[in-house]
């Protein structure tokens, strides 16, 4: 047997998540989003009616784009790149060769978020939209993850006992 190649290297594309968690990530953030912006509507008309009278329906939805990828940048941001969607199904955003992203990086991948259509840019399988593709990020199952790290300290362990 030959026990030299190096099984150090982590198989990303195996920990890659499914395009149904992906998709499920998708619709708890937004949910999420939707809550807290309700919260801010609900806030300025108290406090500042006169902003949401001067709003027309264009200018709402681009704002409501441009918000949706500051809360998701904040979230990724400060919680190592993951969302309260990716929390609830064990996802992750790290960067391509899986190192954690940072703040910098949080930010162009959830600023790409407010490019229209960037949803339907994840259609398909793997799922690879553009705020992944354009910021070099990926979103990972840390099941998988934790699977593929059992994996490469098991060969490590037999091919040390046999050295």
């Amino acid at each position: 047997m030959n026990f030299n190649t190096n099984y150090q290297e982590i198989n990303l594309d195996y920990c890659r998540a499914s395009t149904g968690k992906r998709f499920a990530n998708y619709i708890i953030d937004t949910i999420v989003f939707y809550i807290i912006t309700f919260g801010l509507g609900i806030a300025i008309g108290i406090f500042k009616p006169s902003l949401l009278a001067d709003v027309d329906d264009l200018s709402l939805r681009l704002i409501m784009l441009l918000f949706y990828g500051i809360v998701m940048f904040m979230t990724e941001g400060m919680s190592n790149g993951k969302s309260v969607g990716k929390l609830i199904t064990g996802t992750k955003a790290v960067n391509d060769d899986g190192s954690d992203i940072t703040f910098q990086k949080a930010f162009i991948r959830n600023i790409v978020r407010a490019i229209p259509f960037n949803a339907l840019s994840a259609l398909g399988t793997p799922s690879t939209p553009w705020h992944d593709r354009w910021s070099n990020t990926i979103v990972i199952d840390e099941k998988k993850l934790a699977l593929q790290s059992q994996r490469v300290d098991l060969f490590d362990s037999v091919k040390n006992q046999i050295q």
